[in-house]
């Protein structure tokens, strides 16, 4: 999967394809994923790198949502119970169970929350990840030895599902390219075409790497760019109103000592109305999120003060050593693109439901829904815009279809887990040559060989490609990040066949860009 033969591809094509995707991230790449395996002829176009956006910014969380239950929203908790099983069979090797623990410090806790999650467990049926338990206060003690001691009482214990998403979205990128699908990352679409019945009928996608324009003709095209919809849609529109209300949360990613288990805490209520999770995640602890609604979407947005101070006062009134701002390894922000509800702006109140709109010209745009969900979400955009074409009916193949990278013994790989099946390769690159099995930094264990791999088989093109998205360092601590920097840009300008020049560039710009994760 090399991005040369996919632009060859794009570039060569007379005829229109079945369906054009604008957008790179879990949405459009599972409409990719859908279409193709029903054997459409499809062209996806990214502006930047797949998952650039949202989708490599979650709480690596694969949930059916607690808090909507609570909320009353049964059939979306029971869709994303019935997505969270389907990704778990199809995705063994990057899907894995997490037990969450609720603490309960008040006698009312523990049996109403307890209720709760099982009626949770119920709604998931033959897709359940485990059964919930009432614990003790030892037996809680014994899962978070982190725990803030003073008043507690017991606890919660249920499951749930947890993930990498970049790694699954180029999986799924790579499950795309397998059943046919055309992707290509840096291609902004800048225009949309129309045909004499005024219908749009195709883009114009600009190469980002060396600018060549090229018209592609589709039989329906389709928007699922996520925060980024709206502009997707003024490009056939300039008027049309504003479908998204965008709003941003953060997490904090802290050393694996502030929560040292296997389980990972769940606070139902905070004060701002969100449930916050701390998870362990890549041998780091994550916590987050917050919901905080802003006038655009940005592609490197930032954390507002107010927002790390509220995640570390959270966070302080459970753990027992308080994080501060000096334990935080780094920063990530991701944009929701929750479907507007009018003038309502409590965006934790906005819909999580996935909405698919047509507008009068004929693109199809689909937004809203979370990462759990996007093979249905996907699912259903495809019939409808196989539809709109008048394209030959063909069922869904997605549900049981195994994503790149299947392995349902991928804890065999160790440190290579999330590379499932494609591991022994990528351990046979260390193999063949001893300098591609070092460490790029002794605080995180990514070798050199996982760079050479994302540039060969991965259409990584940048230092951030690599270190943001096809390994997680930035993420994880955004200092190492930035001492690894030169390191993999020489990997890859070895494989790229990049200057020396490119090499300075690439390293001071991911640079400044790591030092927002700080």
């Amino acid at each position: 999967m090399t991005r040369e033969e996919h632009v060859a591809r794009l570039r060569a094509r007379a005829g229109p394809w079945d369906l054009i995707v604008i957008g790179g991230g879990a949405t459009g790449v599972g409409i990719a994923v859908d279409a193709a395996s029903r054997g459409y002829a499809v062209l996806l176009l990214e502006a930047h790198d797949f998952g650039k956006g949202t989708s490599s910014r979650s709480t690596k969380l694969v949930h059916g949502g607690v808090r909507y239950l609570e909320q009353g929203n049964i059939s979306l908790v029971m869709e994303a119970l019935k997505e969270r099983g389907l990704l778990r069979q199809n995705a063994p090797h990057l899907v894995t169970n997490l037990a969450f623990v609720v603490p309960s410090y008040d006698w009312w806790e523990a049996p109403f929350y307890g209720l709760g999650l099982k009626i949770y467990n119920v709604l998931a049926g033959k897709y359940g990840f485990g059964p919930s338990q009432l614990l003790s206060r030892d037996e809680t003690l014994a899962r978070l030895p982190t725990i803030r001691t003073e008043g507690l009482r017991g606890g919660v214990v249920y499951y749930d599902g947890q993930f990498d998403d970049a790694r699954l979205l180029i999986n799924l990128v790579a499950t795309a390219a397998e059943h046919g699908a055309t992707l290509v990352n840096y291609a902004r679409v800048i225009g949309l075409t129309r045909g004499a019945d005024g219908f749009v009928d195709g883009v114009i996608v600009r190469d980002e790497e060396d600018g060549t324009e090229t018209r592609a003709r589709a039989r329906v095209v389709i928007n699922a760019t996520g925060p980024f919809t709206d502009s997707v849609r003024r490009l056939a529109d300039p008027d049309a109103p504003a479908l998204i209300a965008p709003s941003q949360g953060i997490h904090l990613v802290f050393d694996r000592s502030f929560l040292p288990g296997d389980s990972a805490i769940m606070v139902p209520h905070t004060r701002d109305g969100r449930v916050m999770f701390a998870i362990p995640w890549h041998g780091h602890t994550v916590v987050g999120t917050t919901d905080t609604p802003i006038p655009e979407p940005t592609f490197e947005p930032r954390p507002f003060d107010e927002e790390v101070d509220f995640v570390l006062e959270t966070a302080g009134q459970y753990l027992h050593t308080a994080p501060t701002r000096a334990d935080v390894l780094s920063v990530f922000v991701g944009i929701r693109p929750l479907v507007s509800g009018g003038d309502n702006r409590i965006t934790a109140a906005l819909s999580r439901d996935h909405t698919i709109h047509i507008d009068g010209s004929g693109l199809v745009t689909t937004t809203g829904g979370k990462w759990t969900t996007y093979r249905k979400m996907a699912e259903d955009t495809v019939t409808q815009a196989a539809e709109l074409a008048r394209l030959p009916e063909r069922p869904c193949a997605t549900r049981t279809l195994r994503i790149h990278g299947y392995d349902e013994d991928a804890a065999r790989h160790g440190d290579l887990r999330v590379y499932g099946s494609d591991a022994p390769r990528v351990r046979e690159l260390a193999r063949e040559t001893p300098a591609l099995g070092e460490r790029l930094h002794p605080a995180l264990p990514i070798v050199s060989a996982e760079i050479v791999w994302a540039a060969r088989h991965e259409m990584a093109r940048t230092v951030e490609d690599v270190l943001a998205r096809r390994t997680r360092a930035l993420f994880l601590n955004a200092r190492a990040a930035i001492d690894m920097a030169p390191r993999a840009a020489a990997l890859l300008a070895a494989e790229l066949d990049r200057d020396e020049a490119w090499q300075r560039a690439q390293v001071r710009m991911f640079t400044d860009l790591a030092q927002q994760y700080l």
